[in-house]
């Protein structure tokens, strides 16, 4: 039986550091980021890039400059907003169908009586969907300073921070109490390991 948990977080609250204890104690995490990374490079999405924003944003290899782009996208003003919609429209659909291929790859494996705990790592789960095809939720919860310094860790200009905050803001709906467990990641990654285990005895443990 594979039971699907979505992580659920603001920018810096610690969805990764989770991600990362989760995947230490067994689960399967996907990861939508590092999926959107591979989807960059396939050659039909790099053209599709090159139309729309300029080859300004490809490398001397022909590789798209995440950095570059992420100008044109993340800003202030209606163009940019527009800007995301339409690089959204060009990637999420093949990272939706990449991590639906994973899900169906890890469900055919399944072995044994024994649940298969599967993460989905995704930046805006709430805001796109993603819950819907979640059994259970994660809501990553972190003190507020904690989480602007570690946005501020990042080193994104400040216009930058404000239009990807903007972004998550955009459509969030909090997940439902009934399906969600809280882990507070503010403190030592000890802390926050000794709860994210506490989370998933409860996970294994549900009908």
């Amino acid at each position: 039986m594979m039971v699907i948990v979505g992580l659920v977080g603001r920018i810096g609250a610690g969805k990764s550091t989770v991600a990362r204890t989760l995947a230490g104690l067994g689960a399967e995490v996907i990861d939508a980021d590092r999926i959107a990374h591979g989807v960059l490079a396939e050659p039909e999405v790099v053209a599709a890039i090159a139309a729309r924003f300029g080859r300004e944003v490809l490398d001397p290899a022909g590789q798209v400059r995440r950095p570059h782009l992420a100008e044109r996208v993340f800003g202030p003003t209606a163009a940019h907003d527009a800007a995301l919609a339409d690089l959204e429209a060009i990637v999420h659909p093949r990272v939706r169908r990449r991590i639906d291929e994973r899900l169906e790859t890890i469900a055919a494996a399944e072995r044994g009586d024994r649940p298969t705990l599967v993460v989905l790592d995704v930046p805006l789960l709430m805001q796109a969907g993603w819950d819907g095809r979640c059994d259970r939720l994660v809501h990553v919860v972190c003190d507020e300073g904690q989480r602007r310094l570690r946005v501020d860790a990042r080193g994104w200009p400040e216009s930058q921070r404000l239009a990807r905050e903007r972004a998550w803001e955009r459509g969030y709906r909090p997940p439902p109490p009934e399906k969600t467990l809280v882990v507070d990641a503010s403190g030592h990654p000890t802390y926050t390991a000794e709860q994210v285990g506490r989370v998933v005895a409860s996970l294994l443990r549900s009908p």
